[in-house]
Order: C-alpha cells, then sequence, then structure tokens
C-alpha cells in the first residue's frame, strides 16, 4: 500500500504542478479576451487568431483543470446528503462513484476521442477560418486532459482505499 500511496502523491503533485499552470493560463485569457474586445470596439481590429486562442487557453482551463479541482475536492456534486454522513460513508462513496463512473467516462472519452485526435494531428488539421490556428493541438489536449483526469481518479481511488483499511488519514489532505 505504500508504494500505491507514493504513486499517488506523485499524481497529486502532477495535478498541483498543472492547477498552477492553469491559474495563470487563467489570468493570460482574461488579459486576452480584454485586449480583443478593446482591439475590436477601440480599434475596429480583429482577428480569428486571437479570437481561436482565446478559446483554446479557455477550453485548456477546463480540459486540463479537471484533475486539479478533483484533487483540491472543487468538483460539482450534490452535498445535500454527502456532507451529513460520515468520512467512512463517504470515502465509499467516492470510492464507488470513481470506480463506476469517472473512470470509466474518462477511458471512454479517451478510447473514442484518439483516433479524431491523432488524425488531427497527422493531417496537421487547421482552423477553416482565415487567419485560424492550427486545430490539432487542442484536440492532442482533450487526450491529456482526460488522461490526467483518469490519473487523478486513480490517485483518489487510491486514498479512499487506503482510508477505508485505515492506513491513510483522509483529514490531512488539502481542499478536504
Amino acid at each position: 500500500m505504500r508504494l500505491l500511496l507514493g504513486l499517488a502523491n506523485a499524481i497529486d503533485a502532477l495535478s498541483e504542478g498543472v492547477g498552477r499552470v492553469i491559474a495563470w493560463l487563467t489570468l493570460l485569457v482574461a488579459l486576452l479576451s480584454a485586449g480583443n474586445a478593446l482591439m475590436r470596439y477601440g480599434f475596429s481590429y480583429s482577428s480569428n487568431a486571437y479570437l481561436e486562442a482565446q478559446w483554446y487557453m479557455f477550453s485548456l482551463i477546463f480540459l486540463l483543470g479537471g484533475a486539479y479541482a478533483l484533487k483540491k475536492n472543487a468538483h460539482v456534486r450534490i452535498d445535500l446528503v454527502y456532507g451529513r454522513l460520515s468520512k467512512r460513508a463517504q470515502a465509499w462513496i467516492d470510492l464507488l462513484g470513481t470506480l463506476l463512473f469517472l473512470i470509466p467516462m474518462a477511458l471512454g472519452v479517451l478510447y473514442l476521442a484518439w483516433p479524431w485526435a491523432v488524425n488531427s494531428f497527422l493531417t496537421r488539421e487547421l482552423s477553416p477560418d482565415a487567419g485560424g490556428l492550427p486545430r490539432w493541438p487542442i484536440k492532442l489536449a482533450l487526450l491529456v486532459g482526460f488522461a490526467l483526469l483518469a490519473l487523478q481518479g486513480f490517485s483518489e481511488l487510491i486514498k479512499r482505499i487506503a482510508f477505508l483499511t485505515g492506513v491513510y488519514p483522509l483529514e490531512q489532505e488539502g481542499g478536504e
């Protein structure tokens, strides 16, 4: 179990690192958004590349931020019942939800998106809009985002099993 908890800690560190990058990306997309609006309405200048860069960054925030949100326990859930349960019952719900829903969904998206993203990469797909950006990087980001989510799900699964077996106290985790 110690080896698996070490793996969970490494995955957690990866999610934390990606989360820090996403925080800066959020600032960057806000600045780019403001710059796009200023250029469009102040100087009557618009660029498809700037607009698509804004969309891509916004997409990256959600695609890559999912694992970080899961690690910080900041994901959406209905807490009316969950919040009133014991830590042990919460751990069971998390374990079953991760096993039955989260990991199969993330792996399913990876399976279905793989040929689509790889084809986009191999053909070096470009935006159909004049002056637009390449499309293949954002399609590959879909794979990276769901791979990170699956990894973080695996980390959470390890920690819940360790908690339920009395090896790991969940109270020590950040964000819980």
